[in-house]
């Protein structure tokens, strides 16, 4: 699989995009740890956050796409997730995960608020292509 993730701002913007009718069909497969239970709600939720914090980019936005010849389980973007959170130091933090399907292609995006709001501090993300070979390497070599 392929992972591709950025740091990012303006959480209204990446929420009408996850939801656009351009996909023939869109899954919210979860929004957790935000007091909005939709996507729109969270990310406000999380750019107020972030105003208490000199952080910008309150959002780590993550795409994980199968090869097109592969038909994935639910099961496996769920496995993938876990990885990367992990490696990216971005456990416990509030998630949303969202699937779209165009055509025969299946791909994920997960959408973390970078923000700990016990803290108050932005959870800092360096070097995270690097940190994110290894979980879609391991996907990837899985017989």
């Amino acid at each position: 699989m392929i992972f591709v993730g950025n740091s990012r701002a303006n959480g209204h913007n990446l929420a009408h995009h996850l939801m656009s009718p351009d996909n023939e069909h869109v899954t919210g497969q979860e929004v957790s740890g935000f007091a909005g239970d939709d996507l729109s709600s969270a990310f406000k939720e999380a750019e107020a956050t972030a105003r208490g914090t000199r952080c910008q980019k309150y959002l780590f936005s993550l795409s994980i796409n199968p090869p097109a010849s592969q038909k994935v389980e639910t099961e496996t973007f769920l496995e993938a997730i876990k990885g990367a959170e992990e490696r990216l130091g971005l456990e416990g933090q509030p998630r949303a995960i969202v699937f779209h399907e165009k055509g025969d292609r299946r791909h994920c995006h997960v959408v973390w608020s970078r923000i700990d709001s016990e803290e108050m501090k932005a959870v800092p993300l360096a070097f995270t292509k690097r940190k994110l070979m290894e979980p879609s390497k391991h996907i990837y070599l899985e017989p």
